[in-house]
């Protein structure tokens, strides 16, 4: 193909659409972008909890926060509460913090070993500012430079809101939205590329370039290009959700609850006008019907509607660009929503699709490099994934027993290795979860390090207790003057 890129048609609208329109029209905006969307497919709508990372492309499109808070319901993200991973009764957070300071060249986690061996009485969280907000239910935004005080934050919001959000947005930067289902994907004969797709209401969308945003259907990239699906159930074998609105909850939590049953686990996000419920689960060792009791005997609010089912298969498409398309989201693949990365991989793979966007004409040599890197960041984020299912000590059901057999992919277990032997995390660049992360999972999982980082070795016991009750005493300080969670929304969101 060696015409120049003039226009881009994006199949389909929800979150990956939107997104996809609102970002190309801001970085591109001599493109001429146009959307089709089917007023008849509904959005999957798991994607309601996100990472910090979702602030750098809202605050690129310019988005002002307290009115997308406002206009989505939105609430404060500070970790993700997993509850009854390790055994049932015992529960640990992932926050968007890292717990301690930097002292050196290793991470926190050494010395907090090297203090415990001291006789050190507070838990690795307890240097963890994200973490002693959310037990105490407040937050409040921290102007600070010093990273002691740094406190990382996401949403939790309604995705379809999120959608009509940047509808509006991608709108008024000049993105042309057509009504429509599509019916045929119209090919070149010789090539195999993409020219137009054809509309059951006998439009024709012609483009240059195409957008796959068709969920799970996979129109474009896998139906009409026929690129394969790798499957990955073989790690993770969830297939299935249940997803129900219940009544808001008294007071809002400033984060995620990921709640282990005896089959999969179950997601409470708070909004501010409802929570969203949903029990993922594999249909292998626990049927519809039972699913459907757990998740509705496990509300801690009433029910708004009933409970819809989603059906998936955890894996990625071979390859994510193929000829003139570009699969964004979950016709990309499917990662289940346990450590909220759905939304981020849209904005990864639009971020990595820009970085390479082409002038003249698709290059071979952009798209093995974008391929490469997204292979790279599924894995990895798989990885993350397996890692909260294997490494748990369950006896109550063979779900969890057969969790703790599944073959490890190689570099999970060598990460998996070198943090037990001695606390130590290495990561590759594309690995959205830096070391904070895998500490608190591996650790809150149950893995102790045997041994240390010689660097914090050197450390008297009376040096490093009194090093950290100087760190311990730092993170108690902004707690005084942080607002309730609740009162922070009802202040900030207030319409200027």
């Amino acid at each position: 193909m060696t015409s120049p890129i003039r226009k881009v048609v994006i199949a389909g609208g929800g979150t990956a659409g939107w997104m996809s329109a609102a970002l190309l029209k801001k970085v591109l905006p001599h493109l001429e972008i146009e959307l089709v969307e089917s007023p008849d497919i509904g959005t999957i709508g798991v994607g309601e909890a996100t990472i910090p990372p979702i602030q750098t492309f809202n605050q690129f499109l310019g988005v002002d926060e307290n009115a997308f808070l406002r206009e989505t319901n939105g609430t404060i993200k500070l970790a993700i509460s997993f509850e009854n991973w390790r055994v049932p009764g015992e529960s640990y957070l992932h926050t968007f913090g890292a717990p301690g300071a930097t002292l050196g060249f290793c991470g926190f986690q050494h010395f907090w070993l090297r203090a415990k061996q001291a006789g050190l009485k507070q838990s690795l969280w307890d240097f963890d500012l994200n973490y002693l907000s959310c037990k105490a239910g407040k937050f409040n935004k921290i102007q600070t430079e010093n990273q002691v005080y740094s406190m990382g934050y996401a949403y939790h919001f309604d995705s379809s809101l999120y959608g009509q959000f940047l509808r509006r947005l991608a709108e008024q930067a000049g993105v042309k939205r057509t009504e429509g289902t599509i019916d045929h994907v119209a090919q070149n004969t010789q090539t195999g590329f993409v020219e137009a797709l054809q509309l059951k209401n006998g439009k024709q969308l012609k483009g240059d370039m195409f957008i796959d945003c068709t969920g799970m259907q996979g129109l474009l990239l896998q139906k009409a290009l026929g690129v394969n699906y790798e499957d990955w159930s073989h790690w993770l074998c969830a297939d299935s959700a249940l997803a129900v609105p219940s009544k808001r909850h008294e007071h809002t939590l400033p984060y995620t609850r990921s709640i282990a049953h005896k089959v999969g686990w179950q997601w409470r996000i708070p909004l501010t006008n409802r929570n969203g419920n949903g029990l993922v689960y594999s249909s292998q060792y626990l049927t519809e019907n039972d699913a459907h009791d757990t998740l509705m005997s496990n509300l801690d609010t009433e029910a708004l509607d009933a409970p819809r089912t989603i059906r998936f298969k955890t894996g990625r498409t071979e390859q994510q660009w193929a000829k003139n398309v570009v699969g964004i989201g979950l016709s990309s693949g499917f990662l289940e929503p346990l450590e909220s990365t759905s939304i981020h991989l849209i904005q990864s793979g639009l971020v990595r699709l820009l970085k390479l966007f082409p002038k003249d004409e698709i290059l071979a040599s952009s798209q093995a490099l974008y391929n490469r890197d997204s292979k790279e960041e599924f894995e990895t984020i798989r990885d993350f994934i397996i890692l909260h299912y294997y490494q748990n000590e369950r006896t109550d059901s063979d779900f969890w027993q057969d969790m703790r057999r599944i073959a490890l992919p190689d570099r999970l277990q060598q990460k998996i290795a070198a943090f037990k032997d001695s606390a130590t995390i290495f990561n590759e660049n594309s690995d959205i979860f830096r070391d904070a992360s895998w500490v608190q999972v591996m650790m809150g999982q149950g893995i102790i390090p045997k041994s240390y980082h010689p660097s914090a070795g050197a450390y008297s016991d009376e040096a490093i207790l009194s090093l950290m009750q100087k760190i311990y005493q730092a993170k108690q300080q902004p707690l005084g003057q942080m607002l309730s969670h609740d009162e922070f929304l009802t202040r900030f969101t207030a319409a200027k």
